[in-house]
């Protein structure tokens, strides 16, 4: 008889990362997936992009969790529409030093006010692991987005948990370059066309903001045709 797999919470924002997770995290788990409205910007078309992605993997479990308090702190050009968001600067996006300036993206700890969920609902599923797209790429302007941080957040886990818990941190697609992480989407067929990234608009991306330039540049070096609208497709490569 087929042993039955293991639950995988995975933490999916509708964006191109969390969708390669959730592929990922298929081959080997019974996934769960959770999505997180924080007042961003582009909210209801991630949430859009989430429940696209939940059909497409065929996912029962699904938990949409408010934390809203995200946007009451503040802090980030992605909550809070007086502060603009700014243009792309990818001249060098991988292991610059770690007192960079901390892009106005960057939402406050926000991945360990992810996590936390994640775990929470985890522990009570009896999952035996947390999945999160997250990338070091980013990690030059995001610090919650670098490998150190998720290792120090598992053991927090393995200290706050009930003994009977046996869960860890996954981040398959840290160490990857958008490039690699798009050649492995679609070895693992998974729909990034349904996928969304930008950071400022609903409608038609707006091809400058970082993440959509570093998901643009992405699919440049990779030699393939980005199928969601653009405003807007520069040459980042």
């Amino acid at each position: 008889m087929k042993k039955e797999k293991d639950i995988a919470v995975i933490a999916v924002s509708g964006g191109l990362d969390s969708c390669v997770t959730a592929a990922i995290a298929k081959q080997d788990f019974n996934i769960a997936f959770a999505h997180f409205n924080y007042g961003q910007r582009t909210e209801k078309r991630e949430l859009q992009a989430f429940n696209d992605l939940l059909d497409f993997f065929n996912v029962d479990k699904k938990l949409i969790i408010d934390i809203s308090h995200l946007s009451e702190i503040g802090e980030s050009s992605l909550t809070d529409r007086k502060i603009e968001v700014s243009k792309a600067d990818l001249s060098n996006k991988r292991n610059l030093p770690a007192g960079r300036q901390v892009p106005t993206s960057y939402v406050p700890f926000r991945n360990a006010n992810i996590l936390a969920a994640c775990v929470s609902w985890a522990e009570v599923l009896s999952a035996k692991a947390v999945f999160i797209g997250a990338v070091q790429e980013d990690s030059s302007g995001y610090p919650d987005c670098r490998a150190d941080f998720f290792s120090a957040f598992e053991k927090m886990v393995q200290l706050g948990t009930k003994p009977s818990t046996s869960l860890v941190i996954k981040t398959p697609i840290i160490n990857l370059t958008k490039k690699e992480i798009i050649k492995l989407g679609m070895k693992l067929n998974a729909p990034l066309h349904l996928t969304w990234s930008c950071y400022k608009n609903e409608d038609k991306a707006c091809g400058i903001c970082d993440s959509c330039a570093l998901r643009l540049r992405g699919f440049q070096a990779a030699g393939v045709e980005d199928l969601i609208p653009y405003k807007v497709k520069p040459d980042y490569i």
